[in-house]
């Protein structure tokens, strides 16, 4: 009987530890995204690459790009408007391809 309370408490144990250790990993996580998106530098619009205006002209084809912004990895943040009012933020990398953030 020993045994069978002993081995209840230590599998209790085992999965409280687990719990925390997803929640560390969760807000870790959290604070990396966090920080790649503060480490951005505005910069002129005229400056981006060729291959990612084209990307926001083929793919938001009414967008104007008001300003843009780019990090040490050459991922660049863009502030969009649409003509219809609408505005938003996109994220694409020195090749035109979108970046989920």
């Amino acid at each position: 009987m020993k045994k069978l309370i002993f081995a209840a408490v230590l599998s209790l144990g085992s999965l409280t530890a687990f719990a925390q250790d997803a929640e560390e990993a969760q807000a870790d996580a959290t604070e990396v995204v966090a920080a790649a998106q503060d480490d951005f530098s505005e910069i002129a619009v005229e400056e981006l690459p060729e291959a990612v205006t084209a990307a926001v002209a083929k793919n938001y084809p009414t967008a104007t790009i008001n300003k843009a912004y780019v990090n040490e990895a050459k991922q660049f943040k863009l502030e969009v408007s649409l003509e219809d009012g609408t505005s938003g933020t996109l994220y694409a990398d020195e090749n035109g391809n979108w970046i989920e953030q």
